[in-house]
């Protein structure tokens, strides 16, 4: 054990993944303070088994009474088609005891909000949330807790919580589990190549794909290990986290009850007894890829990675004993198949133990004409009478017997009980009583069967209208990112976008100077911008005081609000309903949005937009597969450092690709300033949306800068922005000239959708 000198008095709560209900009560049983878990709709793990409402209401029940709190996974875009069925199931979620909802999508920050305060709203690590602006972004749309993003680095972490507890918002951590390479939230490689996205839930992991062997070697480039910080909670504590999140949801009762298992001995040694356990052993002993924490240490190396994305254990299990024989070798596995079995059928014994199913209810009526209706009801843990506040009568319109009273009592089976017997003996002759009156009786059992709590009605949330005037023939805007291109703004009335780098050190100045000498570009900026370059960039913002910017960034966008500057939502920022749209507008003052290209033709047309708002869409650009804070080339082409470093980041300049084995080529680049980026082999073009979605945009955009895929341009780039003017102008044979210019591209995305 390692002594630590620090008095722990504040405790962390250790959240468990619940993709079924064994798993849930493996969690409960093994000592979470809290579990997530998805209903088989609207959550990011579409894979796992997920629970039924009606099985939620007995998780809450089972949960509560293990003093575990139980969050709710609702972290997906939500498209405009579905958005009755979202508000549906809000209106039932708020009569239950759910302790909170974890969100991805703005639309839904925004109905949460709005229309149902009642509910904690947590901050899902979808929304890639990595510096301080976005806490803030995300406290101003009523989150209570932020997910921070897993890239980030202790001393990252330590600020962004601080800045966090100043906007009365917790901050959770992912500390154990499967490791993304790819920032998440803004990954489309799944949506690309197959058509599940990764913003919906069905993510089919092409980052653990076998490529075709690599210039380093490697067979499985982007295959990481898990995420381990079991021997850092000590630094964790420090840091002010207020939640250790283990990853998990498609795993199965055992690895759960395992993994929680052994943190919350951690923790609990860490709390009572002021030192860390370093034997780890019990967590090789479930599914792993090996482990790692050097992105909390701040040190991305080459160690993150693993060649093999199977089960490790076994291969510990050599790697720690010094094995003589290769009998030796196969009578060591063959233990550890024997201990996982053992494991899973001690799991299993202890589940069974406990029942998620709902409480059963008990109520019996009695009372005779002139008298209060008294109802008892019995549960096995209580019972409790209420009476009618009116006697029951002698006359009336309907007398009092077994349907009547269902009708009005059926709404029990609705929460986490169910009426198991109802009885109307003691009800003597025929009586009358109000629908009225029972249905008072009914909203008075709910209050004391939901713990005191008022049951709410059903909101009606009221029905979007276009508000927005139709779109005026739409203009072009281009996105550059070299000082070389800057000539096109003499050459075009578009709009020139100017893409800035994710990583500004040193070069706030370079920047200011630049936009300040060439007053037609607009600054874009990227999605990702953690610690020193988001300070940077908003000191950037705040020299300049440009009057338009386009962010992928909602920190930066917090910031352009605060400072006043008119302010473009990027592509990046997923927008796909028309409520994401009005939680820009009316909370952060946003002029103007692009809508997400991985929406369809259909999936666009019902969003609607609001007074005074503009619409946008990127109609040519190469295609982002994902970003990634790790270096790409460890494992691609070899690279003479081991751990990324600054220099890296602001000098290092390289391209190269990776194929997999349906022969589809990838290309990977790292530019300066930026972090590394892979790219789909072909661009995105859709010109078929100009014919399909007559005005509905105000401005298409073309991003013409320097990426090399396998798209080629037969012209340059001023007569390249001439033959999209024209398309726009719907100048006779321009759709056929510019697909002769432009070859080798796609708009698979546009067709199929989300």
């Amino acid at each position: 054990m390692k002594e630590l000198e620090i008095v722990t008095k504040r405790k962390i709560e250790l959240l468990a993944p619940g993709g079924d209900v064994d798993s849930i009560k493996a969690a409960i049983l093994a000592g979470a303070n809290a579990v997530y878990c998805g209903l088989d709709q609207f959550n990011a793990r579409n894979r796992a088994a997920n629970i039924s409402f009606e099985n939620l209401q007995g998780i809450l029940h089972l949960a509560h009474s293990y003093n575990c709190e139980v969050f709710l996974t609702l972290n997906i875009i939500i498209i405009e088609r579905e958005i009755p069925a979202l508000i549906s199931l809000l209106n039932k979620l708020v009569n239950t005891s759910i302790d909170g909802v974890i969100v991805q999508d703005l639309g839904m920050l925004y109905l949460l909000r709005k229309y149902f305060k009642s509910l904690n709203v947590h901050a899902s690590t979808q929304l890639t949330n990595h510096n301080s602006g976005q806490i803030k972004f995300l406290s101003k749309l009523s989150s209570t807790r932020v997910n921070l993003s897993r890239e980030l680095n202790i001393h990252e972490i330590q600020h962004l919580t601080s800045v966090a507890h100043e906007n009365n918002v917790l901050t959770e951590v992912f500390v154990h589990g499967s490791n993304c390479i790819s920032f998440s939230g803004i990954c489309y490689i799944s949506s690309v190549l197959s058509g599940n996205s990764g913003n919906r839930g069905r993510c089919s992991q092409p980052c653990r794909d076998q490529y075709i062997t690599t210039a380093a070697g490697k067979n499985y480039p982007l295959n990481l290990k898990d995420n381990s910080a079991f021997f850092d909670l000590k630094e964790l504590y420090e840091a002010g986290v207020d939640s250790l999140k283990i990853e998990g949801r498609i795993k199965k009762y055992a690895y759960v009850y395992t993994v929680v298992d052994a943190w919350r001995k951690q923790l609990d040694t860490f709390h009572n007894q002021n030192k860390i356990g370093e034997d780890n052993s019990h967590l090789y002993k479930v599914f792993n890829r090996d482990f790692s924490d050097t992105l909390l240490k701040g040190e991305i190396s080459k160690n993150m990675f693993i060649d093999n994305p199977r089960d490790h254990s076994i291969k510990h299990l050599s790697e720690i004993n010094s094995y003589a024989s290769a009998d030796e070798v196969e009578a060591g596995q063959l233990k550890l198949y024997q201990e996982k079995e053992e494991i899973k059928a001690l799991v299993e014994a202890k589940i069974n133990q406990l029942s998620a199913k709902k409480v059963p209810l008990q109520i019996h009526l009695s009372g005779e004409c002139g008298t209060p209706l008294k109802v008892s009801v019995t549960t096995p843990e209580r019972t409790f009478v209420v009476h009618s506040e009116c006697d029951l009568l002698a006359k009336g319109t309907q007398p009092l017997d077994y349907e009547m009273v269902l009708k009005r009592f059926k709404a029990f089976n609705d929460t986490e009980y169910f009426i198991e017997e109802m009885s109307l003996e003691e009800i003597k002759a025929d009586v009358y009583i109000s629908f009225k009156e029972l249905t008072s009786l009914k909203k008075r059992i709910l209050y004391l069967l939901n713990g005191s709590k008022e049951s709410l009605e059903p909101v009606q949330v009221p029905a979007i209208t276009n508000l927005g005037l139709e779109a005026d023939k739409p203009s072009l805007s281009v996105l550059i990112s070299s000082e070389e291109d800057i000539y096109l703004t003499d050459e075009t009335k578009a709009d020139i976008y100017f893409q800035l780098p994710n990583c500004f050190k040193d070069k706030c100045s370079d920047f200011t100077d630049l936009f300040t000498r060439y007053k037609k570009l607009i600054p874009y900026f990227p999605s990702v911008i953690i610690g020193e370059d988001y300070s940077i960039a908003v000191e950037f913002l705040k020299q300049l005081k440009p009057k338009l910017i386009v962010t992928n960034n909602t920190g930066i966008a917090y910031e352009a609000y605060q400072l006043g500057i008119d302010w473009i939502a990027g592509p990046h920022l997923n927008i796909v309903n028309s409520y994401s749209l009005l939680a820009l507008k009316e909370a952060l003052n946003c002029s103007g949005a692009f809508i997400s290209n991985e929406l369809n033709r259909n999936q666009i047309k019902g969003i609607k937009k609001p007074t005074n708002f503009k619409l946008h869409y990127s109609i040519y650009h190469p295609i982002v597969l994902m970003t990634s804070r790790q270096c790409l080339f460890h494992q691609v082409t070899g690279c003479e450092k081991n751990r990324v470093d600054d220099t890296c980041i602001q000098a290092c300049e390289k391209s190269s690709s990776i194929i997999n084995l349906k022969k589809e080529s990838f290309m990977i680049e790292k530019s300066k300033g930026n972090y590394h980026t892979i790219y789909n082999q072909n661009n995105f073009l859709n010109t078929e949306i100009l014919n399909d979605l007559p005005a509905v945009f105000s401005s298409f955009m073309i991003d013409l800068r320097d990426v090399k895929t396998e798209t080629k341009l037969a012209s340059s780039k001023s007569e390249l922005i001439q033959l999209f003017e024209n398309r726009l102008e719907e100048t006779a044979n321009s759709e056929t000239i510019l697909k002769k210019v432009i070859q080798s591209t796609t708009n698979k995305q546009y067709k199929k959708g989300i």
